[in-house]
């Protein structure tokens, strides 16, 4: 992570903290967190990336019992996630240059971190270096038509009856963006199209094997009667891949 992108998160580490965790978004305990627990299953030693205050890694933990280390590159989170304890390891660490050995782990668990990650292929293919063979890699991102830069919701109110709908930004070009996502609050994001992730996820060798594309939960639909157009549009892209035996 650059230098600009880590100091970001360690600032803002208590907006995500406050807004995000424990409780107080719904699409994490409504969505997020039930799918990694569902798709981790089995899992013996896991290693997510990008834990922050540590939610996942310790739902996981949790479900399982199984060894679950949570790496993280700010400092803010991994004192926090620590903390708040649970079961997981957490260390301070680099997607791009993971502390883990070749082969240590059979589960990886990366949860809308990738999006704020420049280094995409160095980090793809940390994560199948540490990976035994078999093993799973659960890709959660924004979904790339959310992240695209320029995209909004749209009120077309010259049409008769009104309509809203999304309107889609520059979905192929690859573009990093500093966004003020609440007042005072910047964060670093990198848009991709799909095809990239996936692609770089192959020539790693991380096959896909599902793709889940869920609908918003009713929680979060319910907050807002604007919301409710969103029911047609995915929020959350998850990539179930697996290392092949030969890689």
């Amino acid at each position: 992570m650059d230098d600009e992108n880590r100091r970001l998160w360690e600032a803002h580490a208590p907006w995500w903290q406050e807004h995000f965790t424990d409780g107080a978004d719904p699409e994490y305990e409504d969505q997020i967190l039930p799918l990694a627990v569902e798709l981790s299953a089995g899992c013996r030693r896991v290693l997510e990336v990008g834990t922050g205050e540590g939610q996942v890694a310790r739902a996981v933990a949790g479900a399982h019992g199984a060894a679950v280390v949570g790496l993280d590159p700010a400092i803010a989170q991994v004192a926090e996630a620590r903390r708040r304890a649970g079961g997981p390891a957490y260390v301070r660490g680099d997607a791009a240059a993971l502390p883990v050995g070749d082969g240590a782990v059979d589960t990886v668990v990366a949860c809308l971190v990738f999006e704020h990650i420049d280094a995409l292929d160095g980090a793809i293919a940390e994560v199948a270096r540490v990976l035994e063979p078999g093993g799973r890699f659960l890709f959660f991102l924004n979904h790339p038509i959310l992240q695209t830069p320029g995209s909004a919701w749209i009120d077309d109110h010259t049409v008769d009856p009104p309509e809203q709908y999304w309107r889609l930004g520059p979905y192929l070009d690859e573009t990093a963006t500093v966004e003020q996502v609440e007042r005072g609050v910047f964060i670093r994001f990198v848009h991709r199209p799909l095809s990239r992730y996936v692609n770089t996820l192959a020539a790693e060798g991380l096959m896909l094997e599902r793709l889940l594309e869920p609908p918003p939960p009713p929680s979060f639909l319910a907050r807002a009667d604007e919301y409710d157009a969103a029911r047609a549009y995915p929020r959350l892209l998850v990539l179930v891949c697996r290392k092949a035996l030969g890689a």
